[in-house]
């Protein structure tokens, strides 16, 4: 890289002055992808302790970031510029916002004089994001950059978190900044919830001690308060059983004895036998989402529902609970923890043992490799310490029921959004945020197409993230779908065309490995996770494995289908 040419006078471009705020954040990273509205941006990151890193698509760079978040629990942050550049961001801007992940997202954009004017790449980025943002900024004076980024930076991060949009036109990150570094902010309407009503809490405490079956529901908003520490001493003090959700995992330590896994659509039987039979189920930093809660009229029928949560929005939009405590999931479970004693949970205990003992997660090698046994042993093989991405599919609801986690944080995948494309990015994010650790995304042959062109970028910055391809050569969670509930009338799920995905890491100059039988499975992944940089491991599984247990959508636990059905079945009634 050549040497910086010094700018003729001392004039601080509102672009540096960004700059100045987000080091000033401690920002280490930003991923992005430059263009002409962008270039005062780029222009001011170069000789910035900030690293910026290149990706090869938008999407690519707020997954990036999103992972970062994530993994650190720092605030990711990723720049794109205006028009095309801004709308490819969108999709990682929508599945931070349902996950609650904290980015910074910062657009170009055209000149103030050509905003509504259709100018060359113009696009109403702020408009466009509004309903997937938890907040946005269109900037309009220079020197209110430095107030601009201290508030993205703490409406992201604080309460529940969300992504904020700050869109730049092209003549606020040029021209010249004459205000002060340290503005301070401004946010008069913003607040959030902290310790949770006390009175609440302890007539909570008694609710648990009158139950005889009690359950913990941990969602990720637990996890993103850090509570795993104080939810563990509590479940352990009330000996309560707890399940958790898609995002919830390791909120709590799913190798405890008390842990029934994950919960829900493809959770697992003995979870969901403990929502058919609770008396009392307290949630923590969990929505009732369709995907645990497919038919709200049939849902933990004659228990107490309790609704823990730090957004006042989500109490009483799906379930309507028997208490609801409005605050940090944390700090509530801090002091719930004082009050409660440990129950009589013996005979309850007992029979959720009998669920697990009756209906164990299970495969069959017998047709050949599955996904099952390509994540199981993956698991054996990083022996469950590594951080773990997935994208989104059949192979993610196996990785979720056989990768079992103890640290939330060591689990990244996309839940409210479903995106997929997501896992390999967001693999490169959490690497950059935790080097050193062992990261490894488990993708389908389907959404990792959609974003393999960041191979590129994981190969240039040497990071050392493994990506493990689940190829069954269909996308396969439609074609299960089409299978059980509509005639098995397979319709655009063929996968016909699929590259040789080892041929594929090695023209980006990565180490390729490949698994298609049972016996050559876990010595592979071996290799492949103790090689010192980037690699791809191949495995190509059976074509037609589907997930199970299965609640169809629409219904109830009570209507959960172990293995496949013998006869046709109904059309279901809900979201895919």
């Amino acid at each position: 890289m050549s040497k910086k040419t010094p700018k003729s006078n001392a004039t601080m471009t509102g672009a540096e002055a960004l700059i100045k705020g987000l080091e000033a954040h401690g920002v280490q990273y930003i991923f992005g992808l430059p263009g002409g509205a962008a270039i005062p941006l780029f222009d001011a990151l170069y000789g910035s302790k900030i690293k910026t890193i290149l990706v090869r698509h938008e999407q690519g760079a707020t997954h990036m970031a999103d992972g970062y978040a994530r993994a650190t629990g720092k605030v990711g942050v990723a720049l794109v510029t205006s028009g095309p550049g801004a709308t490819n961001a969108v999709t990682g801007i929508m599945t931070a916002m349902m996950d609650s992940i904290p980015i910074v997202v910062l657009c170009g954009q055209t000149i103030s004089p050509m905003l509504g004017k259709d100018a060359f790449q113009e696009a109403d980025i702020s408009g466009i994001t509004m309903p997937v943002v938890k907040h946005s900024y269109l900037v309009k004076e220079i020197n209110s950059i430095p107030r601009i980024i201290k508030e993205a930076f703490h409406i992201a991060s604080t309460g529940r978190p969300g992504p904020v949009l700050i869109d730049l036109p092209k003549d606020m990150t040029a021209g010249a900044f004459t205000g002060s570094l340290d503005a301070e902010m401004d946010l008069p309407g913003y607040s959030f919830p902290g310790k949770g009503n006390k009175t609440d809490i302890v007539k909570l405490a008694k609710m648990f001690k009158q139950s005889k079956k009690p359950l913990l529901l941990i969602g990720h908003g637990a996890v993103i308060a850090g509570a795993d520490n104080i939810i563990k001493a509590l479940a352990e003090k009330m000996r309560c059983p707890v399940t958790m959700t898609l995002l919830g995992k390791g909120g709590f330590p799913e190798s405890h004895p008390l842990s029934l896994g994950m919960l829900g659509m493809h959770g697992t039987a003995y979870a969901n036998k403990a929502l058919t039979s609770c008396d009392l189920i307290c949630s923590i930093g969990c929505r009732w989402d369709d995907r645990i809660n497919g038919n709200n009229d049939e849902f933990c029928i004659g228990a107490k529902k309790i609704h823990i949560d730090i957004d006042p929005a989500e109490i009483n939009k799906i379930v309507k609970p028997d208490l609801s405590i409005i605050g940090d999931a944390k700090m509530i479970a801090e002091e719930l923890l004082k009050h409660v004693s440990p129950l009589n949970t013996a005979d309850w205990l007992k029979e959720l043992e009998f669920y697990k003992q009756e209906f164990p997660l299970h495969y069959s090698d017998a047709e050949g490799l599955t996904a099952q046994r390509v994540i199981d042993d993956l698991y054996h093989v990083t022996k469950g310490k590594a951080v773990v991405t997935t994208d989104v599919g059949q192979h993610q609801m196996w990785a979720a029921q056989f990768y079992k986690t103890d640290r939330g944080v060591n689990w990244i995948s996309s839940g409210g959004a479903g995106t997929m494309g997501f896992g390999f990015p967001s693999a490169i994010g959490a690497q950059f945020g935790r080097p050193g650790e062992l990261v490894v995304a488990i993708v389908g042959d389907g959404g990792f197409q959609m974003t393999l062109c960041e191979l590129a970028t994981a190969a240039v910055n040497k990071q050392p993230v493994k990506v493990v391809v689940i190829d069954n050569k269909y996308l396969g969670m439609v074609r299960q779908w089409q299978e059980l509930f509509f005639d098995n009338r397979l319709s655009g799920v063929d996968l016909k065309g699929n590259p040789d995905f080892v041929k594929l890491a090695e023209a980006y100059g990565i180490k390729g490995f490949h698994i298609s039988k049972v016996d050559e499975c876990k010595s592979v992944l071996e290799q492949a996770m103790k090689h010192p940089g980037p690699a791809l491991i191949h495995a190509e599984v059976i074509k037609e494995g589907n997930v199970f247990p299965m609640v169809p959508a629409g219904k109830s636990a009570y209507h959960m289908i172990i293995e496949a059905p013998k006869t046709k079945m109904e059309k279901p009634t809900g979201s895919t």
